[in-house]
């Protein structure tokens, strides 16, 4: 399929869906047995020429079925840290339904009778014709995917060539359960026994009096793929026995997985195709020329329009749609991983420009004015590199930068060394992005940024996922300062900077990031956190006392429950700091502005205790539908947003204004083209203002 840019592909939420097939143990699982031994390639042989017999085998003159299924496309968007944590996010479904048609020895028409779909966020993206129909026979002898430009000349393992590029063995005994039945199977797994030659890995089900195929998971090697892009193609192909005698197509699924890095985001584009066919009829007499032309065809939009669908494509998506990938997938790709190296599974990539955000090519601040910048990624080898990154500020007229040296180790951790000169945020929560904030703060003053300077030496280690969170530690040394305003807005004045106090500093950190996931009541809860701490140096003279030290902490809560056609969200910030004597004001909690108090000014409220909570209500309402051209067309609604807010703070910080108590808001938000672009009118009740803000979509704020 051809796919789109990545970065327009990826600018929206999604789904699909994989079907778990029932995998139980027999009572008695056979001993697993060494590749090759006689006895698996007894099995492999007679099962390779039961295929090609059923070919030829003239008691199946033709057949027609029916097929229905969904091609989805599917993004997905990392972190910073360089983790898709995540769930994708569908862009756009394909509800079609097929009438299915076979001829022997081996011709197959397949015709897609009902379509619609569903578009979700602007695409131009393209099916190859291969992937809107089911595959036939389990793949005749050379497989082929994308009509040869994602995979192409395969051997198949049940083939006469695929007898000698493939090695085999019995692992174990197991039943299938099919709907009107419990197969007894035996698992045999298939490897190339050229790992760097193009080749399938996997499993294939046979059963066990017959040898007839049963079931397929298979994955390909490295050198299999054509389109360089590609991470991955998994496919599970089960048969039913159809009229007694032959295995025909029951259920099917394949999962195309592309990904690259856009900045130091990985990105993932996933088509995730699943059909369930039936109702076949044996023998009706297909005359053989209506196989002529291509293999797959579609009728007429008109007729397409006519085919009497039930509810609405999203309605009708399987569960686990939101899965990061389905549970028979999930097996395919664990069962490739143990039996091949991973390098052979592996891109491979050399340097390259990186930057944690669009904003660290260029940004606007009250510090630095226009500052520009830009980084690079070095590989090392076995998968270490070397990362430079560096910007320059031409209003303070200061370089900053890291460099910082990765090491992944066995078990997917990744360990940091790094040195940095950097201007760090001290708030929590950004109340805008940065490309909004660089906008607003050229033209009008408004920079939302509260930096000081920070100058690092330290390790970092990515602990990946446990107990369902992804885990990031880090440990460093760091002298801190104030800096000051050093550039002028188009328009207005820019407010001071807050007196960061200088410090000395050995300090800790841990940060969970749990991914969106089922919560209570049908909700869905993502959340994050950090645990931060530091000891002071008794020689700095903003200090006194025998252990001066600072601890704080920080959660962040969204919870979204849908209602009807309508959404509920709830999203809350809740921090405390602690100090002893003190602690320095930039690990106080920074809240106000658009997100955590609208209404309010940016950052107007820090203090060693703070809490933020709002309560939003999301309907769709008509609106005008925008032409996209090739990318689709906008729909004909947008999202109001009604929603109340408030801020709870205590123990304010001495450089804010005296503050205390609740401080609630109220305010309307409107959603426009996708859910894209949002707009906020919000008034501040106690001690506030009338606040307009207009920004991207927050899911996008990571990488602006």
């Amino acid at each position: 399929m051809k796919f789109p840019n990545m970065f327009r592909v990826l600018a929206a939420p999604v789904a699909a869906c994989c079907v778990m097939v029932g995998l139980v143990s027999a009572p008695a699982p056979a001993a697993a047995q060494q590749w090759n031994d006689a006895r698996t390639r007894a099995l492999v042989a007679r099962a390779t020429a039961l295929r090609a017999q059923q070919l030829a085998d003239t008691a199946l003159v033709d057949y027609t079925a029916t097929a229905h299924g969904y091609v989805t496309f599917l993004a997905q968007l990392g972190n910073q840290a360089g983790q898709l944590t995540e769930p994708p996010k569908v862009v756009r479904t394909d509800q079609l339904a097929l009438q299915v048609y076979w001829h022997a020895p081996n011709l197959s028409k397949q015709m897609i009778i009902g379509r619609r779909d569903t578009l979700l966020a602007p695409t131009d993206i393209r099916y190859h014709r291969d992937h809107l129909g089911i595959v036939q026979n389990n793949f005749p002898s050379i497989i082929r995917i994308g009509e040869g430009d994602e995979v192409r000349d395969v051997p198949h393992p049940l083939s006469a060539t695929g007898l000698a590029d493939y090695d085999f063995a019995i692992t174990d005994s197991l039943q299938i359960l099919l709907p009107d039945r419990a197969v007894d199977v035996y698992a045999v797994q298939v490897r190339p026994r050229d790992p760097a030659a193009p080749r399938v890995v996997g499993a294939i089900y046979l059963d066990r009096s017959t040898a007839q195929v049963v079931r397929m998971a298979f994955s390909f090697t490295r050198d299999a793929y054509i389109d360089h892009t590609l991470d991955d193609v998994d496919i599970v192909l089960e048969n039913a026995l159809v009229a007694g005698r032959f295995w025909l197509p029951r259920h099917q699924e394949i999962e195309i997985r592309r990904s690259g890095t856009w900045l130091d985001f990985p990105a993932r584009g996933i088509i995730r195709g699943r059909w369930e066919i039936c109702c076949y009829h044996v023998n009706t007499g297909l005359p053989s020329t209506m196989f002529a032309g291509p293999a797959i065809i579609q009728l007429p939009p008109s007729v397409l329009s006519r085919y009497a669908w039930r509810g609405s494509v999203l309605d009708s998506l399987p569960r686990g749609v939101r899965a990061a990938t389905g549970a028979d997938v999930q097996r395919v790709q664990a069962q490739v991983r143990s039996l091949v190296r991973a390098r052979v599974l592996q891109k491979t990539t050399g340097p390259r420009l990186t930057a944690r955000r669009i904003s660290d090519f260029a940004r606007v601040n009250r510090v630095e004015g226009l500052a520009l910048g830009g980084g690079a990624a070095l590989p090392l080898g076995s998968g270490r590199s070397l990362a430079l990154a560096g910007r320059w500020g031409f209003a303070d007229h200061q370089a900053k930068g890291r460099v910082s040296l990765d090491v992944p180790r066995a078990g997917g951790d990744v360990f940091h060394l790094y040195a940095e000169r950097q201007y760090r945020d001290a708030r929590d929560v950004e109340e805008s992005s940065l490309v909004r904030n660089s906008l607003a703060a050229q033209e009008y003053g408004d920079d939302n940024t509260e930096p000081y300077d920070v100058r690092a030496v330290g390790v970092g280690a990515e602990l990946g996922q446990h107990l369902g969170m992804w885990w990031r530690a880090e440990a460093s040394y760091e002298t801190q300062r104030a800096l000051s305003v050093h550039a002028r807005p188009a328009m207005g004045q820019y407010a001071p900077v807050f007196p960061a106090r200088p410090v000395r500093e050995g300090r800790l950190s841990l940060d969970v990031d749990r991914p969106t996931t089922p919560f209570i009541f049908g909700s869905e809860l993502r959340l994050t956190g950090e645990l931060r701490g530091g000891i002071f140096q008794r020689r700095d003279s903003a200090f006194t006392g025998s252990r001066p030290r600072f601890a704080r902490a920080v959660i962040s809560a969204d919870i979204e429950r849908a209602v009807g056609a309508q959404r509920l969200v709830l999203r809350s910030v809740l921090g405390a700091v602690a100090g002893s004597p003190a602690a320095p004001p930039q690990e106080y909690i920074f809240l106000g502005g658009p997100t955590t108090g609208p209404g309010y000014g940016a950052h107007e409220f820090a203090a060693r205790l703070a809490a933020s909570q709002r309560v939003e209500w999301r309907v769709r309402v008509p609106f005008v539908p925008i032409p996209l051209g090739r990318f689709g067309r906008a729909p004909a609604s947008a999202t109001l947003a009604p929603f109340v807010n408030t801020i709870y703070v205590a123990r304010s910080a001495p450089f804010r204004a005296a503050r205390g108590g609740w401080y609630p808001s109220v305010g309307l938000g409107a959603l426009f083209f996708f859910d894209l672009l949002r707009v906020d009118v919000a008034r501040g009740v106690r001690d506030g203002r009338w606040s307009v803000s207009f920004d991207i979509a927050r899911e996008f704020w990571g990488i602006l």
